[in-house]
């Protein structure tokens, strides 16, 4: 739970990045609704986890270290470029869709209760990414170039999505989570129906090193938590 939570926290982080500065002001709307539903699934999910522990979802935000947290590097790394944005949100929100719906048959039924909320969300995460990936794939000579420049660059990250090494068997054995790794096949071909759609092609990269699921993350992560946390470490104990 704590995995699943800081995905959507950190992602939500990146996402707001681009309120005032997306392409035009209806995206800028759609970025910060994306961006609250992302943060909306880490609270209920810091939550749950939390209460195992005695700590508020708030502790776990702000008073963990980097090592702490448990995000693939997939959503820590800077996005300043729409198509990379885009083409990020589109991996990401397919994976999580899948998840979702899977877990929305936990045995936990907490788990399974927000995971049934949250799939409905992710739905609609595929489908704005999913649109963006097609206009801008299949629209000029620029655009294309550039969206595929962008799939190539986060498609390395995908991996880690799948990976199995942080998860106990147990878990899965008793139907409180699922495997990734069985994941794989769906979302990579929904995936790629969206690219060959958008006249892009499927990369044939090699995995990029990503073990952020065991707390070994990119230098991108230390920025990050460094602006989000500031606030929350600069005044300790406060009540708004």
């Amino acid at each position: 739970m704590l995995a699943l939570a800081d995905d959507a926290l950190i992602s939500s982080q990146r996402l707001g990045w681009w309120i005032s500065r997306a392409p035009q002001l209806e995206e800028d709307v759609a970025m910060a609704n994306i961006g609250l539903d992302q943060l909306g699934q880490a609270r209920a999910l810091l939550s749950l986890a939390g209460a195992a522990t005695g700590r508020s979802e708030d502790d776990l935000a702000y008073l963990r270290n980097e090592r702490d947290f448990r995000n693939v590097c997939l959503v820590e790394r800077e996005q300043a470029d729409f198509g990379v944005a885009m083409a990020r949100m589109l991996v990401f929100s397919t994976w999580q869709h899948e998840l979702y719906s899977a877990l929305s048959g936990s045995s936990d039924a907490m788990l399974a209760a927000i995971s049934a909320k949250a799939v409905k969300e992710t739905a609609y995460h595929v489908d704005h990414a999913t649109h963006w990936v097609l206009r801008l794939g299949d629209g000029t000579d620029e655009s294309h170039a550039r969206m595929q420049a962008a799939v190539d660059a986060e498609w390395p990250w995908r991996a880690e999505l799948f990976e199995t090494e942080f998860l106990d068997d147990s878990l899965v054995a008793d139907g409180v989570a699922v495997d990734p790794s069985g994941l794989q096949g769906p979302v990579e071909q929904r995936l790629e129906a969206v690219l060959h759609q958008a006249t892009l092609n499927v990369p044939d990269t090699t995995s990029a090193y990503s073990k952020g699921r065991l707390g070994r993350h990119t230098e991108a992560m230390g920025y990050l938590l460094a602006e989000m946390q500031h606030l929350h470490r600069s005044h300790p104990g406060v009540n708004w």
